[in-house]
């Protein structure tokens, strides 16, 4: 089995900050892409940005310059550094994780639990 533990979240004012965490633990060979989702009440669960085994990034537009991902590969961890948080990134935060279990098994998408993140005065 696989388990992906975030923490991290919770309520900071606008413009304030937060670093997310995510743990990814269990039966692993190794692990590919890993990302950061959030889904908003009402809305589809979207990107908000992720970060290969080699470390290329990718991030949605509305987090460039305000959202930093990094990982560990050898913690199997990835992180999401929110500075200059608005209210419309109030949103359950997901971690994912894209990992082979054995050498020669499929690449599985799994996912965490989710984190809340509340932006608000």
């Amino acid at each position: 089995q696989v388990q992906l533990v975030e923490s991290g979240g919770g309520l900071v004012q606008p413009g304030g900050s937060l670093r997310l965490s995510c743990a990814a633990s269990g039966s692993i060979f190794n692990i590919n892409a890993m990302g950061w989702y959030r889904q908003a009440p009402g809305k589809q669960r979207e990107l908000v940005a992720a970060i290969t085994s080699g470390r290329s990034t990718n991030y949605a537009d509305s987090v460039k310059g305000r959202f930093t991902i990094s990982r560990i590969n050898a913690k199997n961890t990835v992180y999401l550094q929110m500075n200059s948080l608005k209210p419309e990134d109030t949103a359950v935060y997901y971690c994912n994780a894209d990992l082979r279990q054995t050498v020669l098994g499929d690449i599985g998408k799994y996912w965490g639990q989710g984190t809340q993140v509340t932006v608000s005065s």
